[in-house]
């Protein structure tokens, strides 16, 4: 089997895809638990920020309490689609 440039590609070909693109069908449940672990954290510790700044608070409380809140809402998040994308992988 060759490609459209008429070269031979250079892993085995499983089901039409290449060994890398497997991989990374294989990695995808797990990158979008991560990138969905740092848009959880990032998201509520720039809305605490966003709020310090509008109600004047001069120590950062409500930006670490939003940074606390993504880590708790994120890491639930996280492990429950690595537990979903475990028993898919099966």
């Amino acid at each position: 089997m060759t490609d459209p440039g008429g070269k031979k590609p250079r892993g085995p070909v499983k089901d039409g895809l290449s060994g890398y693109a497997e991989a990374m069908h294989k990695a995808a449940p797990y990158t979008a638990a991560s990138t969905s672990l740092v848009i959880a954290v990032g998201g509520c510790a720039w809305a605490g920020h966003w709020a310090d700044g509008k109600l004047g608070f001069k120590t950062p409380w409500l930006t670490l309490a939003g940074a606390l809140l993504g880590i708790a809402v994120g890491f639930v998040s996280f492990f429950k689609q690595i537990k979903d994308a475990g028993k898919n992988a099966k």
